[in-house]
């Protein structure tokens, strides 16, 4: 590649970074230890005290910009939502939606996903949602999909009986791929949906990648599977 284009390139990246980059996120976080938990592993078993309420607790894998949890939370009080996301310059603007909403009803934790196992005891979750979540296309990476079958496990020893699990995603290949694999893991299909938006579900809240993808014509999937 010519220099001039290498440059080029560095420059756009940089700009990219720049703008993720939030400088005001430390502070964030900091300041509102109430809205996004700080050490969250030392509350495991104990979410039902953080929220001071006994109302079941859905649990969304990679909340991104708060949009979907945030409309959730406002369409059913009578839950409690906890938002888990890793990338920090994200969690904040999470945060800030959520905070601007006055959602109490709402919890975000900054932590990596990989292992519930260390952040929600036994059948302490009644749903979890996996909302547009990384399609890993190629199949040395199946392993890394969120509905992989180990994954799956993690979901059921923290899930209640019979606890639920809700994916919505554009990605036709990841789609179909779950619903082989929540059927071979032994889970229920309860709903199957491969057209949401033309489905006219009134009740559906639209992530933030959502919205862009419906905005290009693409199909929205989306299934509910349940353990029994």
């Amino acid at each position: 590649m010519p220099i001039i284009e290498r440059e080029i390139l560095k420059g756009e990246l940089k700009a990219i970074m720049r703008q993720r980059h939030k400088p005001w996120a430390d502070d964030f976080l900091k300041d509102n230890t109430h809205l996004i938990v700080p050490d969250a592993k030392s509350k495991r078993g104990k979410w039902r005290n953080m929220f001071g309420n006994n109302k079941p607790i859905y649990v969304e894998i990679g909340t991104g910009k708060g949009q979907f949890i945030t409309g959730m939370a406002g369409q059913h009080p009578d839950i409690n939502f906890i938002g888990i996301e890793l990338a920090k310059s994200i969690i904040v603007m999470a945060g800030s939606k959520v905070k601007d909403a006055k959602r109490d009803n709402v919890l975000l934790l900054h932590e990596d996903a990989a292992d519930l196992n260390e952040l929600f005891a036994e059948n302490e979750i009644s749903l979890i949602y996996l909302n547009f979540s990384d399609p890993w296309p190629k199949k040395r990476h199946a392993k890394r999909r969120l509905t992989f079958h180990t994954f799956l496990s993690q979901y059921q020893h923290i899930l209640q009986p019979e606890g639920e699990i809700v994916l919505k995603t554009d990605n036709q290949g990841l789609f179909e791929y779950s619903l082989v694999s929540l059927s071979q893991f032994g889970l229920e299909l309860t709903e199957v949906k491969l057209d949401l938006h033309g489905a006219e579900d009134s009740e559906n809240i639209m992530t933030e990648y959502e919205e862009k993808f419906s905005a290009k014509g693409q199909q929205i999937y989306r299934c509910r599977a349940q353990f029994s």
